[in-house]
């Protein structure tokens, strides 16, 4: 007898456990990395601002297992805080047709006031607080790369899969693609192609 009044008991028990266990959930897609005017002007200076648009986007771009972001951001005037903040100005898209000194380049920046002055800033991260350590490992301001949207996506590269840094552009109907990457000394720009929009 006292075995059968157990039953419900253990029943009713294991209902309630299976009751309390959460629901599977699929993965949630990460937030982006929340990244002020504040976080931005302390690493590049004051002439740099967040852009609205684009979100702040992390990845382990130079291969060393540290988490690294990029940022859109606008800069009146990317050469002027580089030696005190200890960044580097790059241009990989005009180095790329032969224009590689961002000294020289910056003069090539759009006269459209829209994309004026819009950059990529690129932090790779050092220690357990990667990216947002107080100093990074190292940080680089990419100039006249044109685009309206980022993403990062991996790029075929030497017989493996890198994480890349792709911009997409609009332009009089034609949508234009490509990407910039660490091939390992420095970043790199490489067009991907046209497509309709």
């Amino acid at each position: 007898m006292p075995f059968l009044h157990r039953i419900p008991l253990l029943a009713i028990f294991s209902l309630a456990l299976t009751v309390s266990l959460p629901a599977q959930q699929p993965a949630a897609k990460p937030a982006a990395p929340v990244v002020t005017d504040d976080f931005i002007q302390k690493q590049f200076g004051e002439t740099c601002k967040l852009m609205p648009g684009p979100a702040p986007l992390t990845a382990d771009f130079d291969g060393d297992g540290i988490e690294d972001v990029v940022i859109a951001a606008r800069c009146t005037n990317p050469l002027m805080d580089e030696t005190e903040k200890n960044y580097k100005v790059i241009d990989p898209y005009d180095a790329y047709f032969g224009y590689g000194d961002p000294k020289i380049s910056i003069r090539f920046a759009s006269e459209d006031p829209a994309t004026r002055g819009v950059v990529l800033l690129v932090i790779h991260g050092k220690g357990p607080e990667a990216w947002r350590a107080e100093t990074p490992k190292a940080k680089f301001i990419i100039i006249n790369l044109p685009f309206k949207e980022v993403m990062v996506k991996k790029l075929p590269f030497h017989k493996k899969t890198i994480p890349a840094i792709f911009a997409a552009e609009a332009h009089e109907g034609e949508g234009t693609i490509s990407a910039v990457f660490w091939d390992g000394k420095k970043y790199r720009y490489q067009p991907m192609g046209s497509t309709m929009e």
